[in-house]
């Protein structure tokens, strides 16, 4: 298989840098979700026993509970990508990560109001003017409104600055800021340029996003069909998160207006919908609410397909393995089982499945069902965010559709499996074992190869024979329990001392002093020392 592109390998890295923070979002949509359902004004009215005073505060401070998560999403990014990009000292990423944000919104305020922009929040229609001159609140900073997309791209940034400064080498008067301390002393002066790039650049960015969010949403069925395709097809290559994070949480998603105000993203949007008394827009959860569909009634339709189609002599050992499956596909929305099962049996069959979940979402978006959760979509999830919420999401639909679904995926994966003779799970030879199937055995069958793949094999940094012989010098990996460093001094602790080379270290390895507290070695590198420290940590495998 060719060599993947590096704009490739640039949207796999980007999408993988969305699991870290994107991960607090199911525990917060649950909290959100459960007390939206019991303070809604709609669901009140229809059950007047939910009004007692004492249930009110304790599903409000539920609410509030989950809604720091989404209402602080943009600095959430801001840490979450540069901790889920950085492979080395994530707590100096992490800090670098919250202070290149700040950075980036105070200096966005300060060009603002020295240019005479900054929109005055006492006037009575501050919100309407906030809003018309692309302004918000963050943490309390009156600042351009760039939503989730300037902590994503602060992020990125500070992972650069972090990528760089972690290993350079200052002199030696200024060993002490060396490594990780040299992170967030750069980040300073690389955010505030690039709050001045935003201040000039970012109106017409805007401009352009709104601009597509307007497509994406005017692009109807059509758009919804395609999202559901293509969002499977980049399922085995790990890329299907560069497309479903943007549109959860960002403009890209759509600009909904929901009570007065616009929310972007649709996970916002359909947060703020449930404490609306409106309906829900079913636009708000096209990409959301046939999955449910699919996940819950097609995956175990296909399931059934595949046992239906077995070798009788097969089918009770099959049948347990796919029947795993098909409940964890209906309880949680975790599909891999299944997914990656076909894909490697028959890649022509998930082609199949990607053609009927783009049909089913788009024939659920029709119908009006307005259901979405953050992640995971079983049953679950379905009951928090759609039945809980009541008749707004019109939860109904998922068993009126689910049954035809299952039908569709029973018949369609039956016929494609005989007519094609694909070996699907009690179908093969008689001396291949009965088994399902992985993504790394997958990505191994097809040549696939992944950027942690690609990062795990390259990794090698020009000090990775110093940190290999200094290893050697201190007895070999199995004498090595930690290893640390402080501002100058590379800590190395051993099992037994007599093993460790103390003139080899001095002498060849270029140690400037050695000495020895306990069973700790220390040898005096500078600045040089936290650089050594980290790479003998990821050689050895060893946590900081």
């Amino acid at each position: 298989m060719k060599k993947r592109s590096g704009l490739v390998n640039v949207f796999e890295t980007f999408g993988r840098s969305f699991l870290l923070p994107v991960s607090v979002l199911p525990a917060a949509g649950i909290l959100k979700g459960i007390g939206s359902a019991f303070t809604n004004a709609s669901t009140i009215e229809m059950h007047p026993w939910m009004a007692n005073q004492t249930l009110q505060i304790i599903m409000g401070f539920i609410t509030m509970i989950g809604s720091v998560a989404f209402d602080n999403l943009p600095v959430i990014f801001a840490v979450g990508v540069v901790v889920g990009l950085a492979k080395q000292e994530k707590g100096s990423a992490a800090l670098s990560g919250l202070l290149g944000f700040l950075v980036l919104h105070n200096t966005l305020h300060y060009l603002l109001s020295v240019s005479g922009q900054l929109v005055d929040k006492s006037a009575k229609n501050a919100d309407q003017l906030m809003s018309l001159h692309m302004q918000t609140s963050v943490l309390g900073i009156q600042t351009m409104d760039l939503n989730v997309f300037g902590g994503i791209i602060t992020g990125i940034v500070v992972y650069l600055v972090h990528k760089k400064a972690i290993k350079m080498q200052v002199p030696q008067v200024f060993g002490f800021f060396s490594g990780p301390r040299l992170v967030p002393i750069l980040t300073i002066p690389a955010m505030a340029l690039v709050a001045l790039g935003f201040f000039f650049i970012w109106p017409y960015v805007q401009v352009g996003i709104t601009a597509l969010s307007f497509a994406i949403l005017k692009s109807g069925y059509f758009g919804t069909f395609a999202y559901g395709v293509i969002e499977r097809l980049l399922l085995p290559f790990g890329l299907h998160h560069g497309l479903n994070w943007p549109v959860r949480t960002t403009e890209l998603g759509g600009i909904f207006t929901i009570d007065g105000h616009q929310y972007a993203g649709t996970i916002n949007a359909y947060m703020a919908a449930l404490q609306s008394k409106l309906p829900i827009d079913p636009m708000i959860t096209r990409f959301s609410s046939g999955k449910f569909v699919y996940n819950m009634f097609g995956l175990p339709g296909a399931a059934l397909a595949m046992y239906m189609t077995a070798k009788p002599e097969k089918k009770k050992m099959v049948g347990s393995l796919l029947l795993a499956a098909a409940l964890t596909s209906f309880l949680t929305g975790i599909t891999e089982p299944l997914e990656f099962t076909f894909l490697f049996v028959a890649p022509a069959l998930y082609g199949v499945h990607a053609l009927l979940v783009g049909t089913t979402m788009v024939v659920t978006n029709m119908v009006g069902a307005a259901f979405l959760t953050p992640t995971g979509h079983g049953l679950i999830n379905f009951l928090i965010y759609g039945v809980l919420q009541g008749a707004k999401t019109h939860w109904w639909w998922l068993f009126i559709l689910g049954v035809p679904c299952f039908i569709m995926y029973f018949l369609v994966f039956s016929f494609v499996i005989k007519k094609f003779n694909f070996k699907t799970p009690g179908r093969e030879d008689d001396d291949e074992t009965v088994a399902l199937h992985g993504k790394d055995e997958v990505r191994a069958k097809l040549g696939v190869k992944t950027q942690k793949d690609r990062d795990q094999k390259n990794n090698m940094p020009p000090i990775h024979e110093h940190a290999l012989a200094l290893i050697a010098a201190h007895g070999g990996e199995g004498n090595i329990s930690a290893v640390d460093a402080c501002i100058t001094r590379l800590r190395i602790n051993v099992k037994d001392e007599d093993l460790v080379e103390k003139d080899r270290i001095v002498n060849q390895l270029n140690a400037m002093g050695f000495t020895k507290s306990g069973m700790q070695m220390q040898s005096i590198y500078g600045g040089y020392a936290n650089q050594l420290k980290i790479e003998i940590q990821s050689i050895l495998g060893l946590g900081e």
